[in-house]
């Protein structure tokens, strides 16, 4: 029957008469810009963390560049980051000044480790960003120890449990959202957030994302014209109760792939202590892309993500190591190797059987 990669729309689907009220509501109030829904969400998301402090902006890229800049990161300094992400992890660093400089992920759990990152650590090194990727959760505490603050990218893991029930988005110095349509949690657009429990970086955040200025007439800095609208805040807020639910839906069929698939592909192993709320369940193949044909005859969502590494993208390579081989030996292997099937917070017991189905007729296992 086919089963998509994402399914963002029957999720909400309960929800639509509320989140018609909601948009009209914003609609009536003629408040479309900082306004009284950014505000409740902001208060609302922050509790939901159990951080101090959060600050809508428009999208999660700029999130992590406003963050950097919070941290004070500019010309000259070095930012550690993973070459085995998302674009927009390194693709916000430059913005600021600063060198990407990318570090290696545990094969197990393809996250940043402590080891990964303390193996690139140089003297100018002023920040790290530390990806909670397909929603697994990253050692944040034990990467902050090696005494550089860390950005949690926590694009990809709204939703999840980290050790002892803490939330991502509230474990490192500061972190940053997006809510782009496909997330765990989606607004109906583009948005973003950056979330701390530093009353200081906090302010620094809606200084930034508001052209530099605290007061709307004097300005301190160049900064970005980056705000979450009204609009999407609205939506988020209504979707915002239904997070661990999901989060806890994306877990099980995690673990329901887990033990089915064992013996067929590599599953992602989820950090210790972690309840993975999957934005992607990323399996991994020597033949994936021969395992994509195969899904994809069968009406299956499948994709490769990051065949290519930042590290190894044109604009970034000014910035890769010498031997990316030896350098980043599972970023290369998994680049090759990695293909996310079906994941979303509705997929049902038959839907994944069905893809177990296909991978298992595809390797032969």
């Amino acid at each position: 029957m086919g089963v998509p990669l994402f399914d963002p729309a029957t999720p909400t689907r309960p929800l639509r008469a509320e989140l018609r009220a909601a948009v009209h509501a914003v609609l009536d109030s003629g408040a479309f810009v900082l306004g009284p829904e950014v505000e409740a969400f902001e208060r609302e998301f922050a509790a939901y963390l159990g951080t101090s402090h959060a600050v809508g902006v428009a999208n999660g890229t700029e999130a992590i560049t406003i963050a950097l800049r919070a941290l004070g990161v500019g010309p000259g300094d070095d930012v550690v980051v993973p070459s085995f992400t998302f674009w927009a992890s390194a693709e916000a660093i430059p913005p600021t000044g600063a060198r990407p400089v990318f570090c290696d992920v545990d094969d197990a759990t393809m996250l940043a480790t402590a080891d990964t990152v303390r193996a690139v650590l140089t003297p100018q090194t002023k920040a790290v960003i530390v990806p909670h990727l397909f929603g697994n959760v990253a050692d944040i505490a034990a990467i902050e120890a090696l005494g550089v603050p860390v950005v949690e990218d926590t694009a990809q893991a709204a939703g999840s449990i980290g050790p002892d029930g803490v939330r991502p988005g509230a474990i490192g110095t500061i972190a940053t959202f997006s809510f782009y349509p496909s997330k765990n949690l989606g607004a109906f657009g583009d948005g973003g957030a950056v979330c701390t429990a530093s009353q200081e970086l906090a302010d620094t955040v809606r200084m930034l994302r508001f052209h530099g200025s605290r007061d709307k007439v004097d300005y301190e800095a160049v900064g970005y014209n980056s705000r979450l609208d009204e609009m999407q805040a609205a939506i988020l807020r209504v979707q915002l109760p239904c997070l661990d639910a999901w989060g806890r839906h994306r877990n099980l069929a995690g673990e329901r792939y887990a033990a089915a698939l064992d013996g067929v592909v590599r599953t992602p192993q989820a950090a210790a202590g972690a309840a993975p709320a999957w934005h992607l369940y990323m399996v991994r193949h020597p033949r994936a892309d021969q395992l994509l044909t195969a899904l994809t005859a069968k009406e299956i969502g499948a994709r490769p993500y990051y065949r290519t590494p930042i590290h190894a993208q044109a604009p970034m390579l000014q910035y890769a190591p010498t031997d990316p081989e030896a350098a980043l030996p599972v970023t290369v292997q998994a680049a090759r190797e990695h293909l996310a099937i079906p994941m979303s917070a509705v997929i049902t017991s038959a839907q994944q059987d069905e893809v177990v189905a296909a991978l298992t007729a595809a390797t032969g296992a």
